[in-house]
């Protein structure tokens, strides 16, 4: 480490230029292996139920005769891309299934990296929405813009532009955005000021490897500024002087200029949906000691929602959180709207989808799941991968135990595999790691004898993966078009796998039929 530790305020340290710098630098690589976490705020589940308050609230639009106008979905921070293709995914299938008169409405995907940008525009699986009018890019720097110039129709919405709500989407975003940092003792309000101490030739290091090797100490300093009058969040401020002791308390100022920002697009205010590590009781900032960096080749912190649920709740806004502790991620809504209470739909939605059982619930089953999967029967896959939203990364987690089941399963099963499968498949989005899961599923398909529809995902299988083909799968597809009476085509993987096995003695005993 260097000798001379510098001293920063906590929201101007360096973390936060080297964080913006490792997500440029990285685009949509920065998801491969879950490395950063998307899983937990972008599986199907957690889209559908996003899908079903989104639903509700264009419901609620045109029961109040504001159902002409297009609404706008911006999600902050879109990543991968995950979640918005299954939410839209979702929310289309709601509308059809429903047949009744919407609000029109388009999906904006923002991130601060451009390549990712570029990266979903040309994605195969967004392709559609792009072509329907329903999704549209931008880049979006949280910290400093106040526009959203889009790609595809090459339009900008600037203040005032927008006539309905705006709806924002921000998983994992406030955590990850600059922060302040602030000690309250014996009343009074003190700025934790952060000192970071680098390794040498810390200019030759990538960013994941420069914030594993920092050490971070802190150092209180008084900030009466907070506890003037003038302080915009004067109020919240008081109630942690009034009701803490000894604690430490990100303060999301940077957030909540952001939400401000965008507010201005338009006069209808915003409806926030929002997933994060994030504590909206005051009980949870108790005591509470300086952050740790959580790191997962970027850091997170803890998102402040209680500064964010009570500064909008003074404003007039209703905020819905879960009555209960969560564990691993909390979701809230925000709706800063004329007349908040009587967006029925949209409350009830996140009564059903969130407050009853919702994406932290799932996702503490999901870990029981995991370590159980071994001892779950098929049913209990079946009905857990059901409630999922038939994750294809579920599916892949599966095929070994679901392979070890299929002897003793009936025919209702097997259908409902199928099923299954086609539903997955129909909503599959390829991410920049990538997964062979046409070869797991015609594998699958492969053992219930259902030799159609396993031909199809195999060939996908081969067509993908020209050059990583093994040897099993031409045998499948052979025997598949045997099955069908294909003889040719049978022949011609047959030709394939001799190719690969040329002493095959299956293969070669088949050529001859």
């Amino acid at each position: 480490m260097t000798s001379n530790p510098k001293r920063y305020r906590f929201s101007e340290a360096p973390i936060w230029k080297v964080q913006r710098e490792y997500y440029e630098e990285k685009g949509t690589r920065a998801w491969n292996n879950d490395q950063v976490p998307q899983y937990i705020t972008s599986n199907p589940m957690i889209a559908a139920a996003y899908a079903e308050m989104i639903f509700g609230f264009l419901q609620d639009r045109v029961n109040r005769g504001d159902g002409s106008e297009p609404v706008h979905i911006v999600e902050l921070g879109a990543g991968a891309g995950r979640l918005a293709f299954h939410l839209l995914n979702e929310l289309c299938q709601l509308v059809d299934y429903v047949g009744i008169s919407l609000p029109p409405f388009r999906y904006i995907m923002t991130d601060l990296a451009m390549d990712n940008v570029m990266a979903w525009k040309a994605h195969p699986a967004l392709q559609t929405f792009i072509a329907e009018g329903l999704l549209d890019f931008a880049q979006f720097d949280a910290v400093h813009d106040s526009e959203l110039n889009l790609i595809v129709t090459g339009t900008t919405i600037r203040e005032g532009d927008l006539n309905q709500p705006l709806i924002l989407i921000a998983n994992y975003f406030f955590d990850s955005i600059p922060q302040e940092l602030i000690y309250i003792g014996e009343g009074k309000v003190y700025e934790t000021d952060v000192y970071v101490e680098q390794p040498e030739h810390h200019d030759s290091l990538q960013p994941a490897e420069w914030l594993d090797q920092i050490h971070l100490s802190y150092e209180h300093r008084r900030a009466p500024e907070y506890e003037q009058e003038t302080y915009p969040y004067r109020n919240v401020i008081s109630i942690y002087q009034e009701q803490l002791e000894d604690s430490h308390i990100l303060f999301p100022a940077a957030g909540i200029a952001c939400l401000e920002r965008l507010n201005r697009l338009s006069p209808s205010g915003f409806l926030l949906i929002t997933a994060d590590k994030g504590d909206h009781l005051l009980d949870s900032w108790a005591f509470a000691e300086p952050p740790e960096l959580i790191l997962h080749g970027s850091f997170s912190l803890t998102a402040n929602y209680h500064a964010m649920k009570y500064v909008y709740e003074q404003k007039g806004a209703e905020a819905l959180f879960p009555p209960h502790h969560y564990k691993n991620i909390n979701v809230g809504c925000i709706l800063y709207l004329d007349k908040p209470l009587d967006y029925h739909h949209l409350r009830l939605a996140y009564r059903r989808c969130i407050e009853r059982f919702g994406p932290d619930d799932f996702f503490n089953m999901k870990g029981w799941v995991d370590r159980n999967l071994d001892s779950m029967e098929l049913q209990q896959i079946l009905s857990f991968w059901r409630l999922g939203g038939y994750d294809a990364e579920f599916f892949i987690q599966s095929t070994k135990r679901i392979s070890s089941l299929l002897p003793e399963s009936n025919e209702d099963e097997k259908q409902d595999l199928l099923s299954g499968i086609q539903r997955m498949w129909s909503s599959y989005y390829v991410m920049e790691q990538r997964y062979d899961l046409a070869l797991d599923a015609g594998l699958i398909l492969f053992e219930m004898d259902m030799y159609e529809p396993s031909k199809y995902y195999l060939e996908i299988s081969v067509h993908e993966e020209q050059d990583e083909v093994v040897s099993t799968v031409f045998y499948c597809l052979a025997i598949c078009c045997f099955e069908l009476d294909f003889i040719e085509d049978a022949k011609r993987y047959l030709q394939k796998l001799l190719e690969l096995e040329p002493d095959n003695e299956e293969a070669l005993a088949m050529m001859s039929y």
